[in-house]
């Protein structure tokens, strides 16, 4: 019987990866927030809050599948070298 062969956990994320998911969320912070101080010199500036709140909420779990899957697909599983088991 062959022994089991051991395999190495390998991950090959880089940061140019995610670059464009990191620049996309800044994209998303930063129009909220514009929106949010735009709202914010109505009368009523709790919608401004809400409306910041809600787009950020709204977006982190489009985010986060976007993370996990991009890590995921860089996750490689590597046959380890041969190594002879002493009798």
């Amino acid at each position: 019987m062959d022994p089991l062969k051991g395999y190495n956990l390998r991950c090959t994320l880089t940061f140019g990866d995610i670059y464009g998911q990191v620049l996309a969320w800044m994209v998303v912070i930063f129009v909220s927030l514009a929106a949010g101080l735009a709202l914010m010199g109505s009368s009523k500036p709790i919608f401004a809050l809400v409306g910041v709140g809600v787009i950020l909420v709204l977006s982190l779990p489009f985010l986060l599948f976007a993370f996990t899957t991009t890590l995921l697909n860089h996750i490689a599983l590597q046959p380890a070298a041969d190594t002879e088991t002493p009798t």
